[in-house]
């Protein structure tokens, strides 16, 4: 499948760079309201790491399932849930995604077969097996994408996750987004081999390690692992090296790595990368960025007000699903 390519034409250029400019300023703005006490709860941004969601959603069809990890708004709005039920979901409002009951780290879509958002560190991939073997047991064709941090490798989830998916080979497709940092323990701290795509063919699984900060190479790879999962060649594993340019939440200090580390890091950043390629190839002009960011603008405006009008869940609703309900 070596040969699989990407397609950089200026339609679809405008689309990368959308996307990516879509998750950037989104959560610039749940920053921002964070701060005005608008969100609450623990808030994960996904800053920084945006050519991954970008790049994997391309090569993805609708009836391809997705689970994703408690820095998932990226994902979500890459995969196509509608940004106004994301934001009322952040703000705890009844028309968000979730009902309001999710918040920021639970985002759910059943439309879009976005399986969250979850909270657990490595608790996606267990349930990522689970559906693709669903998938597979029922002879349908989608596959699963399963994102996780490199702080999921030292869970025990992992290894059985990765283990059963190599042995009833399953349509599964592992992202690891290694950023370097399980909260604030260095990936070198944690781990004696730091070579996440290694673990990952040490259970017989193909594996292939991209830089995480190019959106180009990203949906390169992915296209590659995707028509081997729908050729039914068994998992697929990558590893998309990346950083996030914020603190792991809100909460945090930031007081493990060096504000130089970050700055240099910051030289990467997969949209002016992206964006200063595009325009020096011929295939965007500066009018197409400045249309891009101003529709961009206007679409997280106009889910901010969403979520301002929104309701909040009824006080005699709120036992509702959290149990099993009495039936006459």
């Amino acid at each position: 499948m070596s040969g699989v390519k990407v397609r950089l034409d200026a339609p679809h250029c405008r689309e990368l760079l959308r996307q990516m400019l879509r998750i950037r300023r989104f959560e610039e703005k749940c920053a921002e309201l964070y701060t005005k006490e608008k969100i609450r709860g623990f808030l994960h941004l996904y800053i920084g790491e945006e050519a991954i969601a970008t790049g994997v959603m391309q090569a993805l069809e609708p009836q391809d399932a997705v689970v994703a990890t408690y820095r998932e708004h990226g994902h979500a709005l890459a995969r196509g849930i509608d940004p106004r039920a994301i934001m009322a979901e952040m703000f705890g409002k009844r028309e968000g995604c979730s009902g309001g009951r999710g918040g920021s780290m639970h985002l759910f879509d059943a439309a879009t077969r976005f399986y969250g958002g979850n909270a657990i560190v490595g608790g996606g991939l267990p349930l990522a097996v689970g559906l693709a073997l669903a998938e597979q047991m029922q002879g349908r064709t989608g596959l699963t994408v399963c994102f996780f941090g490199e702080g999921a490798v030292a869970e025990g989830e992992f290894h059985e996750s990765l283990n059963l998916a190599a042995l009833w080979r399953l349509p599964v497709l592992f992202v690891c987004e290694n950023n370097l940092y399980a909260m604030g323990t260095a990936l070198a701290i944690s781990e004696a081999e730091t070579d996440i795509a290694r673990k990952a063919e040490s259970y017989r699984i193909l594996a292939e390690a991209v830089d995480g900060m190019d959106v180009v190479a990203v949906e390169a790879a992915t296209r590659r692992a995707v028509a081997a999962l729908r050729a039914g060649e068994g998992p697929r594993f990558l590893e998309c090296r990346t950083y996030r340019f914020r603190a792991h939440s809100m909460y945090d200090p930031q007081l493990y790595r060096a504000k130089a580390e970050v700055e240099d890091w910051m030289h990467h950043d997969p949209i002016p990368r992206f964006r200063d390629w595009a325009i020096a190839a011929g295939e965007l002009h500066e009018a197409d960025v400045a249309t891009i960011e101003a529709e961009v603008a206007d679409e997280v405006a106009a889910a901010i007000a969403f979520a301002e009008a929104g309701t909040l869940e009824a006080v005699e609703d709120l036992l509702r699903h959290v149990g099993a309900e009495a039936r006459a």
